[in-house]
């Protein structure tokens, strides 16, 4: 169950909860106003109310609403992380490396909790501690796929992290427009474009050793 969904079904008032599950549902209810509002127009008591407690048993929890955003970053940005991470991993094909990975971004922007906003259309990004968060995640992101370059082209670690961070950016924002235009390419089609697109390029940087592997 989703932090959302468990703020859906928590939200009527006195509704005792493990702490964990407390934790969650108030996650859930930010995420929706910070995702609706924006960080600066949002308030303690919109959140509080949306979740359905008190004020007190909101602080309880977050001494402020920073905590609340960074709590909320902290989570979302580790998701992508770990859904890039995952993309790569599933498989040795590195054409469908490239796909899966495309993918992955498109169906971070997709998810209903419009959580990449938080992540890559912030208000706060003035905010020393969220600018760390976001960049972090585009760092880490970018580290990952950084490491599949390095070792099948054989190229050193600061080139390929220029190209781990092209990919990555490319990947972010074409996945963000294409979401903002209401998706009128299909998803998978969406993905298929940015793959032919990202692989011409990639394609071109000749495997290290053996000229059999897949590419």
């Amino acid at each position: 169950m989703t932090a959302i969904e468990q703020t859906e079904a928590a939200r009527p008032r006195g509704t005792r909860l493990p702490r964990r599950a407390r934790r969650n549902q108030l996650l859930g209810a930010a995420q929706e106003v910070f995702v609706a509002q924006g960080y600066h127009a949002a308030a303690m008591d919109d959140i509080a109310e949306r979740a359905g407690v008190s004020k007190p048993v909101l602080y309880q929890h977050f001494p402020g609403k920073l905590d609340l955003y960074l709590a909320l970053l902290d989570q979302h940005c580790e998701s992508l992380i770990q859904s890039v991470r995952t993309a790569l991993a599933s498989t040795t094909d590195n054409k469908q490396r490239v796909r899966a990975t495309m993918d992955a971004y498109f169906a971070y922007v997709e998810d209903d909790g419009g959580a990449f906003r938080l992540v890559f259309e912030s208000d706060l990004t003035n905010e020393p501690a969220v600018r760390e968060r976001v960049d972090k995640v585009t760092t880490e992101c970018a580290e990952a796929i950084c490491d599949v370059i390095a070792e099948d082209t054989g190229l050193s670690r600061e080139e390929s992290m220029l190209l781990a961070s092209g990919l990555g950016g490319l990947a972010q924002v074409v996945a963000r427009s294409w979401l903002h235009s209401d998706r009128k390419v299909p998803r998978d089609q969406a993905v298929q474009l940015l793959t032919s697109l990202a692989w011409r390029g990639i394609a071109g940087f000749p495997l290290h050793g053996s000229e059999q592997q897949h590419r």
